[in-house]
């Protein structure tokens, strides 16, 4: 192990129960019983990045499918014209394959998405979601929060929040968060405050489609 590593490792321990890599493969680790949020630590393409920024500030609202996911970007491309969003083909291009990720590791042939520009406190309390696994990622603006499982348990304990370590996803991170339906310690998360702030967020979540 290099010097920059032991010190990384020293400064930033690893959690066990969090997988995080910089490939898509990271992804996988949602497989095994003992993790429950699995990250993929990527950068936007600096077009996409460049996309989405534009598009955070000409849209508004949220568009939702339920749709197989070999035809997301199909769906996708038609949704952003009926919504009157302008056009992103690169964006639909990403949806598409995360969809496409997301199916796979869900064990599943639909999904239900949700492209979301938000403004405001959506989920701004840390709970645990009611599915089995859910992807989330945000194109641009701030990320989700997450605790760690000690740290949840000190906030269910009443431990106030300033005293516990809030961790967050960065703005192209690609992330699988375990719910209740797939374990008894799902990941503790929320979607970061930014009422009053100014900031806009554009939020992709990929859940399995209801049977």
């Amino acid at each position: 192990m290099s010097a920059l590593a032991r010190v990384a490792d020293a400064l930033f321990p690893p959690i066990p129960h969090v997988a995080m890599g910089p490939a898509p493969d990271a992804l996988a680790a949602a497989a095994d019983p003992g993790i429950n949020l699995a990250v993929w630590q990527r950068r936007l393409p600096p077009a996409l990045a460049a996309a989405t920024a534009r598009l955070l500030h000409a849209a508004d609202g949220e568009i939702r499918l339920n749709v197989a996911a070999d035809q997301a970007a199909v769906a996708l491309a038609g949704a952003l014209v009926a919504a009157g969003w302008p056009p992103v083909p690169a964006l639909v291009a990403d949806v598409a394959e995360l969809a496409r990720m997301a199916a796979t590791h869900m064990q599943t042939g639909a999904v239900d998405l949700r492209l979301e520009i938000i403004t405001g406190d959506a989920c701004r309390k840390f709970h645990a979601d009611y599915v089995r696994l859910r992807l989330i990622t945000s194109y641009a603006g701030p990320g989700s929060q997450w605790l760690s499982n000690t740290d949840a348990a000190a906030l269910a304990e009443g431990v106030a929040l300033e005293r516990l370590e809030l961790r967050q996803l960065l703005a192209g991170e690609v992330a699988l968060f375990k719910g209740k339906l797939l374990t008894d310690s799902p990941i503790i998360h929320r979607s970061p405050p930014i009422a009053g702030t100014g900031q806009r967020r554009l939020v992709l979540v990929i859940n399995p489609a209801p049977a």
